[in-house]
């Protein structure tokens, strides 16, 4: 069945009008006049899911932590550093890989001289876009969240003040944090320039963000499918929405056996809630979800579709969504135009 819309020739980019010679123009209607084309249901139906999507911004970035060029250096460098671990061996990157999506592909990540993790590693990619950090939240900035895992026992079991004084025997990094700051070394700019590094990592120019600039054919018809479902059906876009796709915000997905975001707050209805994760470069960041027990997007999708775990804290937002077999297969195939290509560096050659 077809739907007729109305269209004013002046907002259209192509000649819908035929082109008549001068000879023709005394028997052509005038081309102010409204022009009727048609357009299927479901072209109706992709131009409204299209519109409800967005490009992802530039970076924010905190006025007293400007980028610069050498900041970025400065904080690759130490994100590579296995000084920054009580013993020497672990560094940012054996949790944040970059072949790896910035995870470790690990259902749940391996610490401090061999420590098992009970949380999946989140990936670093476009984690700059978040107000909140963690899993759970608990930093409110990558300058805080950098700190996280460096001083957790469980993870590098750092002592700020020693990786302060082994930085300060470094002649290399100490001229580096002279240029870069015009200071001496402190854990303030050890911070700050991880923090400036992660947000370089960024997962913007996907498929689908191709497809939103205009390239219709920048995804396949089966992914547009998809959209809809995500826009409707599997009701995806209720929390996996705005510029990053995701919400910001915290929910008990029914998988049981950690507090979650209780943890930070004491709030009883925030038991076994975890951030929404951002969607954009998803297809290189498996296994999912905070305990990493799903391996790959068709489990995360049928995870939902059956309306997720039975912990008794479960949202009510988290209910069966009766996909078929056939919508599931779209559904995955939308998720996996948001992939994108990862940023990748090489780890620098060591002080």
């Amino acid at each position: 069945m077809k739907k007729y819309f109305l269209f004013m020739a002046t907002f259209l980019t192509i000649g819908i009008l035929s082109a008549c010679s001068s000879d023709e123009a005394d028997n052509t209607e005038s081309s102010d006049k409204e022009t009727t084309i048609t357009v299927s249901a479901d072209e109706e139906a992709i131009a409204s899911a299209k519109a409800a999507f967005q490009q992802i911004g530039e970076v924010p970035v905190p006025e007293d932590n400007p980028i610069t060029d050498e900041k970025v250096e400065l904080g690759k460098r130490l994100f590579f550093d296995s000084r920054l671990s009580g013993n020497n061996i672990q560094s940012c990157s054996s949790c944040h890989q970059p072949q790896a999506g910035y995870g470790d592909n690990l259902a749940t990540f391996i610490g401090f001289e061999g420590f098992k993790g009970h949380r999946n590693s989140p990936t670093i990619i476009n984690s700059a876009y978040y107000s909140e950090n963690f899993w759970d939240g608990r930093a409110s900035s990558l300058e805080e969240q950098a700190q996280g895992p460096i001083t957790a026992e469980g993870e590098m079991n750092q002592d700020l003040d020693g990786l302060v004084e082994e930085l300060k025997a470094v002649p290399e990094y100490v001229t580096d944090f002279q240029t870069v700051f015009g200071e001496e070394i402190s854990t303030n700019n050890i911070l700050k320039a991880i923090a400036t590094f992660e947000r370089k990592i960024v997962i913007k120019d996907t498929a689908f963000d191709k497809y939103l600039a205009g390239d219709d054919t920048a995804i396949a018809d089966v992914a547009k499918e998809g959209m809809l479902l995500y826009n409707g059906k599997a009701s995806c876009i209720v929390c996996h929405t705005t510029p990053t796709l995701s919400d910001g915000k915290y929910y008990n997905l029914g998988i049981e056996g950690d507090e979650g975001r209780y943890a930070v707050t004491n709030n009883e209805a925030d038991k076994g809630t975890f951030r929404t994760a951002s969607l954009r470069g998803v297809t290189h960041t498996g296994p999912y979800m905070h305990d990493g027990s799903l391996a790959t997007l068709k489990d995360v999708v049928e995870f939902y579709n059956e309306g997720g775990g039975a912990d008794a804290n479960k949202s009510n937002l988290i209910q069966p969504l009766g996909l078929t077999d056939k919508e599931i297969d779209q559904l995955v195939a939308f998720l996996e135009t948001l992939g994108g290509e990862v940023p990748q560096v090489e780890a620098p050659k060591a002080y």
